[in-house]
């Protein structure tokens, strides 16, 4: 174990970390006017999981946590005493800053995170350091915690990740500026896309991730787990980016007791072993929060054309084509590529193991694949590939994190995802015309399913119009722009360069030219976009249900007039 571990280990053995985070219901009239201090112990700490690499944790006892409510922006002296004086009586105490709204003169609620941004609370955190000067190696001070489960518990949810980033840093960098030996914890949740609001290996020590928190509890976008062990696990997994220790806290569903510590050690061990099994994920310097590699290659321009309107456009350097076992079984793939190297072309080629003859679908299929049970189609898909002649985009299980079953790859373990990622890529180590693409939609908790940087060359998103499939009327679509701002920043904890392989707008051709013409500015302003591909085809009716599936079909005119905006 290295030392910074040892350091830890020692530090958190002796102090017995136990962490409470009280979890509030934001109510939009709230009328305190005063800072107020709660002391709770609801939610207490199972453990701290430290590394991966040599699978280094420990269970923990309880200690004191304490709540401190800022409800507007006058420092009330009273109540800053009276916790200074209750921290001092505990051996080791952890203490959470909560930034609660206050109110304009036009009893309008006021952004916190503004507030704290712009200097609003920087009195009280002098004042509340001043204090703590006295405490300070013996006291964990969080701030504003469960910032990314999307509800409105807290009035600093559903907020920015940027603007969350940056009031924590403010908060830190003051803090650490005052009390250089203060520990300072990022807590959120651990809940998916939690990585959105990571601030920086700078300006945070160590994590907190929650356990079945009455936010969490409160929202239902994404399935629970369908136990403690795995729910244990997918929250350590999710903070494997970051690089620092973790420490997991229970809640009053999930109290720190014996069997649920027990719990916590199988579901560190597991990871500890899953991530031993997986190279490129053993943990190295921390990344600091950047943006992607950019790229100095020419613009791709490419089109998924099954009906073959675009693919004569001269414009187009890249074909995409969806091929599943059944493609593979019965030659079509190898017919498609062979039309496509008589064209002069490179081609996306986006693997789906499902829907074949000998290999039908199977919910196991990640499972399955880590067995060596679809060695034989594998193998003859690699091979058919070596018959192109120009580089090929192979992207393999696409759009692995959106929590649906339209594939049989999706909703699943994201561990075996990367299992299964890894172990189909290294089929074709030895072919030199290869580009690797990893292919999440760029939907929230993307980065859960990372396979590691030694398999993967590129990383794609998909853009489409629409944000939700119950919304029918065109104008309702979110503009390329918006949808490109929030899906590359997901990404931004990797370090590859980005190509869009699916995005498309439906809608009346002069809608669909303006859309293509904002999307066109930003691909032009972007530095980390290698290529892009238009969907000319509707989407699969049967996924749509009563709605009729949208036809994200363009003319050769609006293609060539986005060519066009693409090379001024």
């Amino acid at each position: 174990m290295g030392k910074r571990y040892t350091f830890y280990l020692s530090l958190f053995f002796l102090m017995g970390v136990v962490l409470y985070t009280k979890r509030h219901v934001f109510i939009k009239n709230r009328t305190e006017s005063k800072d107020i201090i709660i002391k709770d112990s609801k939610q207490q700490a199972l453990g701290i999981f430290y590394d991966g690499s040599d699978s280094s944790y420990v269970t923990m006892p309880a200690i004191a946590h304490y709540s401190l409510q800022w409800m507007n922006t006058d420092q009330d002296t009273v109540e800053n005493n009276r916790l200074i004086d209750s921290l001092s009586h505990h051996e080791t105490a952890f203490l959470s800053i909560e930034t609660w709204a206050g109110y304009n003169e036009s009893n309008q609620q006021v952004n916190v995170l503004e507030d704290v941004i712009n200097g609003a609370y920087d009195d009280k955190i002098r004042k509340l350091c001043d204090g703590l000067s006295r405490v300070q190696d013996k006291a964990l001070l969080s701030f504003n915690p469960d910032m990314e489960v999307p509800v409105k518990k807290y009035p600093w949810q559903y907020q920015s990740p940027v603007e969350y980033i940056k009031a924590f840093r403010h908060f830190s960098g003051l803090v650490k500026k005052l009390l250089p030996r203060i520990k300072i914890v990022w807590s959120p949740a651990g809940y998916p896309g939690a990585d959105e609001y990571w601030p920086g290996d700078t300006f945070a020590d160590l994590i907190s991730v929650s356990l079945l928190g009455e936010s969490e509890r409160a929202c239902n976008n994404y399935p629970l787990a369908n136990n403690t062990t795995t729910l244990i696990r997918r929250k350590i997994h999710r903070m494997r980016m970051i690089y620092k220790p973790i420490i997991v806290l229970g809640s009053e569903k999930i109290p720190s007791n014996a069997k649920n510590r027990a719990f916590f050690e199988i579901a560190a061990k597991t990871i500890g072993d899953d991530w031993h099994s997986i190279q490129s994920l053993k943990k190295e310097a921390a990344p600091q929060v950047s943006g992607l590699k950019n790229t100095d290659r020419g613009m791709l321009i490419g089109v998924y054309d099954p009906r073959k309107l675009l693919i004569n456009e001269k414009a187009v350097s890249v074909e995409h084509l969806f091929a599943d076992w059944g493609a593979i079984e019965d030659g079509t793939l190898e017919r498609q590529i062979d039309s496509i190297n008589s064209r002069g072309r490179s081609m996306i080629i986006t693997v789906e193991p499902w829907r074949g003859k000998r290999w039908p679908s199977s919910r196991d299929v990640l499972k399955d694949m880590v067995k060596g049970v679809y060695d034989p189609i594998i193998e003859t898909t690699y091979r058919i590939i070596s018959r192109a002649k120009h580089p090929v985009f192979l992207r393999f299980a696409h759009e692995m994190e959106i929590p649906t079953m339209r594939y049989p790859w999706q909703s699943q373990d994201p561990v075996t995802y990367i299992k299964a990622y890894r172990y189909f890529m290294r089929f074709g180590a030895h072919l030199k015309n290869i580009r690797r693409v990893w292919g999440p939609a760029g939907d929230r908790g993307s980065l859960e399913w990372w396979p590691g940087d030694d398999v993967v060359d590129y990383t794609s998103i998909a853009i489409y119009g629409l944000p939700d499939k119950n919304i029918t009327d065109p104008r309702l679509q979110e503009s390329f722009s918006t949808i490109f701002k929030r899906k590359s920043y997901r990404m931004r904890l990797v370090d590859k360069p980005l190509f869009i392989t699916e995005f498309g707008v439906k809608g009346s051709e002069s809608f669909q030219n303006n859309w293509l013409k904002d999307a066109a500015f930003t691909i032009r302003k972007s530095n980390i976009i290698a290529g892009v591909c238009y969907f000319n085809q509707a989407d699969n009716p049967k996924v749509w249900g009563k709605i009729p599936a949208p036809d994200w079909g363009i003319s050769e005119t609006t293609f060539e007039n986005f060519v066009e905006a693409l090379s001024n």
